[in-house]
């Protein structure tokens, strides 16, 4: 458990995380895209943490980055992942809220002071999220369900048509807040001192699922997870950490790994034997065969094969 400083003289409404990992491009983008439309009447600041990108990356965002006595750069000597990086930021944080800002996703409008605004009206509310848009303007999914036994066996359709009011649409594009299991990773709005109640990330997840995790414990504590579709964000889809096998497995691991930690052993080996049979008769997945046979162990993780880089 870690907890933030307390000393309000110093404390600033929003602290803004960013992790940066080989795309400096996206990295000062997000970073001005915050500049460009926070409202001035909001207090912020911009913490920026290289998860230890190669050198070229890192040069080209250091010498590019912001004068600014509210904006930061920290490098880590080793990239810890999603959960570990953002923990990373957050020993520099003094602020009331925390915003964990994917690199690739860019404001739209005032999205910190909209939920600024929202969460002190709200006081259930644990998390935030601004509703997403891609590259071409066409909404996609800001939210997700719980991936347990019914979603897999059942999927989503079935059950946002049968339980809407604890499974909404995802594809819909919402016009008031809505109440969900968790929200999208790329935008995480948190009260600092619930993000502390709970722990903050499970460092033990190297990438994916964090989400799934952090919105459960927070249910744990009678906080609500909420997307406000007023706050608006450009989300490029994929770009912080593409798409390959090695990517899918990370997130299996991750996946098993949140369902064995937060549910009953019942529930983890019935889901682990569900994707072994499932991967045994789609071809395409038999590469995730052996993975899955052993309970997709940490591990595997790419977490354990990170080298220090000076």
């Amino acid at each position: 458990m870690f907890s933030f400083a307390t000393i309000d003289f110093f404390m600033t409404d929003v602290s803004v995380i960013i992790i940066n990992y080989n795309t400096a491009k996206y990295t000062l983008e997000c970073i001005q895209s915050v500049i460009d439309f926070t409202t001035e009447k909001l207090s912020y600041d911009i913490i920026v943490v290289d998860n230890n990108s190669e050198s070229k990356d890192y040069e080209h965002l250091k010498s590019n980055f912001p004068k600014a006595k509210n904006i930061s750069l920290h490098r880590s000597v080793i990239n810890t992942g999603f959960g570990g990086g953002n923990m990373f930021g957050a020993q520099f944080v003094n602020s009331k809220y925390l915003l964990f800002l994917n690199n690739d996703a860019m404001l739209q409008n005032d999205c910190l002071g909209i939920l600024h605004s929202y969460m002190e009206m709200n006081l259930n509310v644990g998390v935030s999220s601004a509703q997403n848009y891609d590259e071409h303007g066409k909404h996609v999914i800001s939210f997700d369900h719980d991936k347990g036994i019914r979603k897999l066996i059942f999927g989503r359709s079935f059950l946002e048509k049968n339980f809407p009011k604890t499974h909404p649409k995802r594809k819909k594009e919402y016009t008031e807040p809505v109440t969900v299991n968790f929200v999208n990773g790329a935008f995480m709005f948190f009260r600092s001192d619930v993000f502390s109640k709970i722990g903050g990330f499970d460092t033990n997840i190297f990438l994916y699922f964090e989400e799934m995790d952090t919105c459960f414990r927070l249910r744990q504590h009678n906080y609500t997870s909420v997307l406000v579709p007023e706050a608006k964000i450009l989300h490029y889809q994929g770009v912080s950490t593409g798409t390959n096998k090695t990517i899918s497995k990370e997130g299996f691991i991750s996946h098993l790994y949140v369902i064995k930690k937060n549910y009953s052993f019942a529930k983890y080996y019935f889901i682990k034997w569900y994707y072994c049979l499932t991967f045994l008769i789609k071809p395409k997945k038999w590469f995730m065969l052996s993975l899955a046979w052993k309970g997709a162990p940490l591990s595997e993780s790419l977490k354990q094969k990170q080298e220090i880089r000076y």
